[in-house]
């Protein structure tokens, strides 16, 4: 599991060190790390041209030695100082020993331009606000350098706790990050700007909470619901799915879809769909009673497709078994009876659906994703699973937000929000609990749909369709 810790739990850790480490050997070693990542981009580091961006904070040192150990390789590596007077002392004298030389900001540009490797050591981790007016020409210039630009520790510009960018900011093709991931590298519309991630150990000591955690693999693989010897249909749990209009059919197929490949025994449909249920899954079992009537249940989805259909959407909140929540549903719901629902229930949103329900524009909540999830949470007092490029999972009682790494652009597709829905809703049937429902379901999701699309533009169904070879890659490791 990759986890990821906010800036002052790091700083903590960091002074924990250092106070048992010889004076500057924190930094060598992030230095160390930070010029080997270099060294791999650079293939050939005899004679390349290295441009470091060099802030007055402890980036620009890491950024001024490994610069330093760069040099000493025969790299011809030039420092741009932003703040001259308040560059890091040791290590501008390290790469002047080492050959390297330093220069101010006029005419850098060209110099950034004609790289075949720049070093953004503009801002620490504490930076807040976006780049000063300053930097922007130079973080412009290194988007049109020739060379790599490799970040220190994160991406100038970004803030380091939430992933917001509130400005300008630098783009990279590799952010080396030191002691721990920082929840911007994680969560966009940060991580866009970090490019490749790389974490060097430094020997930190952190504690067992952290503010993020990014599941894995092996992480799912212990999640997945697996009969046993004495499982039937009815022990394996069934998932109710209250979806569709007249108008929209299609949703209740599709979540029908993702829930059939979602580990539950059986799938209940009721709803107006029934006809379109029945001709595309025959193993379907339908209701014409309404969800009250429909037979015992162990989870129910409701919304996808529900039009306004307020009555069905409330009939299934009063049911005292884990909900999920999506599309419609999320508009038709009464937010005082999800408030006051006894069982567990996972809210769904996208961006512009987490708006509504917060009141908020949508561009707020799409540069604020790891902020909306956790005070939609809070707010309706459920598992918020927030949809998007980085899809993110909140608990009402607070702790470490998930966030998925799996997701592809393909996956921005009608109907695909559908299918995740359906197979959460049968992981909540199979017993898992919505923070692990959520999760799982948006890590399988987003593995369909890199299967699925295989560098090209897919449809809802085929997600749904490639579900279970995402169950298996996981399962296979």
């Amino acid at each position: 599991m990759r986890t990821a810790y906010g800036v002052e739990t790091v700083r903590a850790a960091e002074r924990d060190l250092m106070a048992r480490l010889p004076e500057g050997a924190l930094m060598q070693r992030a230095a160390a790390g930070l010029a080997a990542a270099c060294a791999g981009l650079l293939g050939r580091v005899y004679g390349s041209r290295v441009v470091l961006l060099v802030g007055s904070g402890d980036n620009g040192g890491d950024a001024l030695y490994a610069g330093a150990r760069l040099a000493r390789r025969g790299a011809g590596v030039t420092a741009v100082l932003l703040a001259p007077d308040r560059a890091h002392a040791g290590g501008l004298t390290a790469l002047r020993g080492a050959g390297g030389r330093a220069v101010g900001t006029d005419g850098a540009e060209q110099l950034i331009e004609r790289a075949d490797l720049v070093v953004d050591g503009i801002v620490g981790i504490g930076g807040k606000g976006g780049l000063r007016p300053e930097a922007v020409p130079l973080a412009e210039a290194a988007g049109r350098s020739r060379g790599a630009v490799v970040a220190v520790d994160l991406p100038s510009g970004v803030d380091a706790d939430t992933g917001e960018v509130p400005g300008e900011a630098v783009r990279a093709d590799l952010t080396v990050t030191f002691g721990a991931h920082k929840p911007g590298l994680l969560i966009d519309p940060a991580r866009e700007y970090a490019g490749s991630v790389r974490l060097v150990d430094i020997g930190l000591t952190l504690p067992a909470e952290p503010e993020l955690r990014a599941l894995q693999h092996a992480d799912v693989a212990r999640l997945l619901p697996e009969p046993a010897a004495e499982s039937d249909k009815y022990r394996r749990g069934v998932v109710g799915v209250a979806a569709g209009s007249a108008r929209y059919p299609g949703a209740a197929v599709l979540a029908v879809a993702g829930a059939l490949r979602g580990g539950a025994g059986a799938v209940r449909y009721v709803g107006p769909a029934a006809d379109a249920v029945i001709a595309r899954f025959p193993e379907t079992l339908v209701s014409d009673r309404g969800p009250a009537h429909a037979g015992r249940v162990q989870a129910w989805v409701t919304g996808p497709g529900a039009g306004d259909d307020a009555a069905t959407v409330a009939e299934v909140l009063a049911a005292d078994v884990p909900v999920l929540i999506d599309a419609d549903g999320l508009r038709l719901a009464d937010p005082d009876a999800v408030r006051a629902r006894r069982a567990p229930t996972l809210m769904t949103p996208h961006a512009g659906e987490a708006a509504a329900l917060l009141g908020a524009d949508r561009r707020q909540v799409e540069g604020a994703r790891l902020r909306a999830a956790r005070e939609l949470a809070g707010r309706y007092r459920a598992t918020v699973l927030l949809k998007g490029s980085t899809t993110l999972v909140a608990d009402p009682g607070g702790g470490a937000v998930r966030v998925n790494p799996t997701g592809t652009p393909w996956l921005a597709t009608a109907g695909s929000g559908d299918v995740l829905s359906g197979l959460a809703g049968s992981l909540l049937a199979a017993g898992l609990p919505p923070l692990d429902a959520g999760s799982v379901a948006a890590y399988l999701h987003g593995l369909a749909g890199r299967f699925a699309a295989d560098g090209a533009p897919t449809a809802a169904q085929d997600v749904a369709g490639h579900l279970p070879e995402a169950w298996r890659d996981v399962v296979r490791g």
